[in-house]
């Protein structure tokens, strides 16, 4: 790395907290901290909810996605666009006519404070290890940059160095703060990327285009694949991919916290479903590159290139082969991915553990100074936590991107089936949510851990698009069966129950 590189990457760590602070301004409520008063334009919300869920993830491993297959990774992104609309006209204005801060509090209002702690330790557990991926995978490209210049720096030194600048800003600035620097950080991986694609379109020759066609590369849909066991055929990526658009936008903090900090409803319906939108296009985008790799390198196998994890792929690229200023770039590409997803689960993480947890165990109405004060507190011990989380992954056979929406499809169908459960169950009642709740995580994790499927004589897991329809089912049938328990709701409660499901 040369030194215009280093200088690029060093102004980015040192900028981004102090622009965060800035932009952020003081904070003088738990609702300022919380969801910025409510007074956030929906444009702003659009591009901080892309960067979020981007992360690492999207910049370096959907390239390797698109350079050992194709762009059949793309169809879930037209689920991702199916289940925002859904979330846009079916969860949304039930947050908005609830005044809520925490996505499980609307589960508190329709069950009670037992579900609603329920699935808020559930949220934590598993932000914990997806984004604990998250931001092991950052620390790939860092580790090789260090390397480069003979410094053997482990991983769990990077990953803590990573957390603490995203921390500063999460914690003096709030929300605000947070999606301002996502904003801003989802411009300089995205022009990174059109930089890199532009670079090797000039070291390509003539009719590369064409001839990555003809090998495949660009095979959009995929009619022929096993649905069961092949996470990017047809029905598999759309169906699964709406559902977990569901469950990631509608029913998971990190999500649902920013889209309240609009000022409206209709607002915060533009903002995810333009977030789609634009998630469809980022996919494009990074697995052009992915492409457009495989032609540079000849379709190399990985290992042949010395490399001990398929996701070095394109950050060996970056390194060994962008002209100065760019390379530099590229870094502070995948560290503003990865900041953007730690410091927006960071907020996220210390919301509902104050709101929906704390706020529960106290048992009393705590003053505004004091619930501001827990906030801040809780950032910085999710902080530390989250270090050790994502010192835990050290290496993995598959693309980091497919670990990472893995783990988070553990527990999305049983939170989305809960949130069905109170809109369509009427007469479900708090026990019966947590037992069918608790029952899904279960019957999930048998399925993913433990069952397999014979497919042309090999053994294969459940695609990971599956599991959450899996668990939004379990937990509907689950819970509709325990619910018979019951009488039928009265007028007055089936009134209740109308207002909060």
């Amino acid at each position: 790395m040369r030194a215009l590189d280093l200088a690029i990457i060093a102004i980015f760590l040192v900028g981004s907290p102090l622009l965060g602070i800035w932009l952020g301004g003081k904070q003088k409520s738990s609702a300022d901290y919380f969801v910025g008063n409510r007074r956030v334009s929906w444009w702003l919300v659009t591009f901080s909810v892309v960067a979020t869920e981007t992360s690492t993830l999207t910049v370096i491993s959907v390239p390797t996605v698109a350079y050992l297959g194709n762009v059949t990774y793309l169809q879930l992104a037209i689920g991702y666009l199916i289940g925002r609309v859904l979330v846009a006209f079916v969860l949304l204005p039930r947050y908005y006519s609830g005044n809520l801060v925490s996505a499980y509090g609307l589960l508190g209002q329709r069950f009670g404070k037992g579900m609603q702690g329920t699935a808020s330790v559930t949220f934590l557990l598993t932000r914990l290890l997806a984004d604990g991926v998250r931001l092991f995978a950052t620390a790939i490209p860092v580790k090789m940059v260090l390397a480069a210049l003979g410094l053997d720096v482990p991983y769990w030194v990077i990953i803590a160095a990573i957390a603490l600048v995203a921390v500063i800003y999460t914690y003096l600035g709030g929300i605000k703060a947070v999606i301002w620097v996502d904003a801003i950080q989802m411009g300089i991986y995205i022009l990174g990327a059109v930089a890199a694609v532009f670079f090797l379109a000039g070291k390509l020759p003539d009719g590369w285009f064409g001839s990555l066609a003809d090998e495949g590369k660009f095979q959009f849909f995929d009619f022929t694949s096993n649905i069961v066991t092949n996470q990017y055929a047809f029905i598999t990526a759309v169906v699964g991919g709406a559902l977990f658009a569901m469950a990631s936008h509608g029913a998971d903090q990190l999500m649902v916290q920013r889209l309240l900090a609009c000022k409206n409803v209709r607002d915060s319906q533009k903002a995810v479903v333009a977030s789609g939108v634009v998630v469809f296009l980022q996919f494009a985008l990074f697995l052009l590159v992915g492409a457009m790799l495989w032609a540079f390198y000849d379709g190399a196998a990985p290992e042949s290139m010395g490399l001990s994890n398929n996701d070095e792929l394109f950050p060996m690229f970056i390194v060994e082969q962008l002209p100065t200023g760019l390379s530099g770039l590229l870094i502070a590409g995948i560290l503003a991915a990865a900041m953007s997803t730690i410091s927006s689960s960071l907020n996220s993480l210390s919301t509902s553990t104050v709101s929906d947890i704390y706020q529960r165990v106290t048992k009393k109405e705590l003053p505004d100074e004091v619930v501001l004060k827990q906030a801040k507190l809780w950032t910085l011990i999710w902080a530390v936590v989250f270090v050790v989380f994502a010192s835990m992954f050290t290496s993995t056979d598959q693309p980091v991107v497919e670990v990472g929406l893995s783990i988070a499809s553990y527990t999305y169908g049983a939170l989305l089936g809960s949130f069905a459960l109170g809109i369509l169950v009427k007469r479900a009642q708090q026990s019966d949510a947590i037992i069918a709740f608790l029952c899904t995580i279960v019957v999930s994790a048998v399925m993913v851990l433990g069952v397999t499927f014979t497919v042309d004589g090999e053994d294969k897991s459940l695609a990971f698009p599956w599991y959450v329809p899996l668990g939004v089912v379990t937990t509907l049938v689950l819970g509709g069966l325990l619910s018979l328990r019951h009488r039928a709701p009265g007028p007055d409660e089936l009134e209740r129950v109308k207002e909060t499901a």
